[in-house]
Protein backbone atom coordinates (compact mmCIF):
# COMPACT_ATOMS: atom_id res chain seq x y z
CA UNK A 1 0.00 0.00 0.00
CA UNK A 2 0.96 3.35 -1.14
CA UNK A 3 2.88 5.99 2.25
CA UNK A 4 1.46 9.09 2.33
CA UNK A 5 3.71 11.71 0.42
CA UNK A 6 4.22 15.37 1.59
CA UNK A 7 5.37 15.94 -2.25
CA UNK A 8 2.37 14.03 -3.51
CA UNK A 9 -0.68 14.11 -1.12
CA UNK A 10 -0.03 17.71 0.37
CA UNK A 11 0.91 15.89 3.67
CA UNK A 12 2.83 13.42 5.31
CA UNK A 13 2.91 11.68 9.13
CA UNK A 14 6.18 12.03 10.79
CA UNK A 15 7.95 9.43 13.06
CA UNK A 16 6.35 9.11 16.78
CA UNK A 17 8.85 6.69 17.33
CA UNK A 18 11.92 9.33 16.00
CA UNK A 19 10.47 12.28 18.39
CA UNK A 20 10.31 9.66 21.22
CA UNK A 21 14.43 8.62 20.26
CA UNK A 22 15.52 12.20 20.54
CA UNK A 23 13.59 13.06 23.60
CA UNK A 24 12.64 10.36 25.46
CA UNK A 25 12.06 12.26 29.39
CA UNK A 26 9.50 14.83 27.45
CA UNK A 27 8.46 12.68 24.58
CA UNK A 28 6.04 9.73 25.91
CA UNK A 29 4.67 7.26 23.34
CA UNK A 30 2.66 4.35 24.19
CA UNK A 31 4.81 0.51 24.64
CA UNK A 32 5.21 -0.92 21.28
CA UNK A 33 2.52 -3.92 22.22
CA UNK A 34 0.08 -1.04 22.38
CA UNK A 35 1.06 0.58 19.36
CA UNK A 36 0.70 -2.95 17.53
CA UNK A 37 -2.23 -4.14 19.02
CA UNK A 38 -4.46 -1.55 18.00
CA UNK A 39 -8.36 -2.77 17.43
CA UNK A 40 -10.98 -1.15 14.82
CA UNK A 41 -12.34 1.97 16.72
CA UNK A 42 -9.44 3.11 18.86
CA UNK A 43 -8.48 6.22 18.50
CA UNK A 44 -5.05 7.19 18.09
CA UNK A 45 -2.89 10.68 17.97
CA UNK A 46 -0.56 10.98 14.51
CA UNK A 47 1.57 13.95 13.53
CA UNK A 48 1.23 15.31 10.20
CA UNK A 49 3.36 17.26 8.49
CA UNK A 50 0.96 19.37 6.35
CA UNK A 51 1.71 21.65 3.07
CA UNK A 52 0.35 25.48 3.38
CA UNK A 53 -0.09 27.86 1.03
CA UNK A 54 2.37 30.63 2.64
CA UNK A 55 5.29 31.29 1.64
CA UNK A 56 7.40 32.11 5.13
CA UNK A 57 5.91 29.19 6.49
CA UNK A 58 4.81 26.64 4.35
CA UNK A 59 4.56 23.94 6.74
CA UNK A 60 2.40 23.17 9.50
CA UNK A 61 2.73 20.52 11.96
CA UNK A 62 -0.39 19.46 13.59
CA UNK A 63 -1.73 16.46 15.90
CA UNK A 64 -4.74 15.09 14.77
CA UNK A 65 -7.09 11.58 15.78
CA UNK A 66 -7.58 9.02 13.66
CA UNK A 67 -10.13 6.35 14.58
CA UNK A 68 -8.62 2.89 13.24
CA UNK A 69 -10.60 1.05 10.14
CA UNK A 70 -8.44 -2.10 10.35
CA UNK A 71 -5.35 -3.97 10.23
CA UNK A 72 -3.43 -3.77 6.40
CA UNK A 73 -0.16 -5.55 5.91
CA UNK A 74 2.37 -3.10 7.17
CA UNK A 75 0.15 -1.36 9.83
CA UNK A 76 -3.20 0.21 9.49
CA UNK A 77 -6.03 1.94 7.74
CA UNK A 78 -7.53 4.75 9.69
CA UNK A 79 -10.24 7.75 9.48
CA UNK A 80 -9.11 11.35 10.37
CA UNK A 81 -11.25 12.26 13.29
CA UNK A 82 -10.13 15.91 12.93
CA UNK A 83 -10.23 18.99 10.48
CA UNK A 84 -7.15 20.25 9.95
CA UNK A 85 -6.54 24.07 10.67
CA UNK A 86 -4.33 24.81 8.75
CA UNK A 87 -5.80 24.59 5.84
CA UNK A 88 -9.44 24.97 4.40
CA UNK A 89 -12.44 22.28 4.22
CA UNK A 90 -11.37 20.18 0.62
CA UNK A 91 -11.81 16.64 -0.52
CA UNK A 92 -8.61 15.55 -0.25
CA UNK A 93 -7.31 15.99 3.02
CA UNK A 94 -10.13 16.25 5.98
CA UNK A 95 -12.06 14.88 8.57
CA UNK A 96 -13.51 11.79 7.11
CA UNK A 97 -11.06 10.60 4.79
CA UNK A 98 -8.82 7.03 5.24
CA UNK A 99 -5.60 7.31 5.64
CA UNK A 100 -2.66 4.34 6.14
CA UNK A 101 -0.63 4.93 9.26
CA UNK A 102 1.97 2.62 11.12
CA UNK A 103 2.75 1.46 14.63
CA UNK A 104 5.73 3.86 14.58
CA UNK A 105 3.17 6.91 13.72
CA UNK A 106 0.98 6.40 17.09
CA UNK A 107 1.78 9.22 19.75
CA UNK A 108 -1.29 8.45 22.09
CA UNK A 109 -4.12 6.20 21.97
CA UNK A 110 -7.58 6.37 23.29
CA UNK A 111 -9.70 3.05 23.98
CA UNK A 112 -12.63 2.69 21.64
CA UNK A 113 -16.41 3.15 22.33
CA UNK A 114 -19.35 2.56 21.06
CA UNK A 115 -19.41 5.90 18.91
CA UNK A 116 -15.51 5.47 17.53
CA UNK A 117 -16.90 1.83 16.76
CA UNK A 118 -19.68 2.86 14.71
CA UNK A 119 -17.69 5.50 12.93
CA UNK A 120 -14.75 2.80 12.13
CA UNK A 121 -17.29 0.52 10.13
CA UNK A 122 -18.94 3.21 8.23
CA UNK A 123 -17.70 4.30 4.46
CA UNK A 124 -15.43 6.80 4.74
CA UNK A 125 -15.51 10.27 3.03
CA UNK A 126 -12.60 9.47 0.55
CA UNK A 127 -10.74 6.23 0.63
CA UNK A 128 -6.78 6.24 0.38
CA UNK A 129 -5.76 5.09 -3.36
CA UNK A 130 -4.27 2.02 -3.85
CA UNK A 131 -5.96 0.60 -0.67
Amino acid sequence: MRKPDFDTDGWCLDDGEEYHRAAPERFWIPDLEAREGLQPGDLVKLIFRISVDDPEAPVSVERMWVIVRERVPGGYLGILDNNPEAIEENEEFWSGIELPFEARHVINIDKRDANSIAIAVQEPRRRWPNS
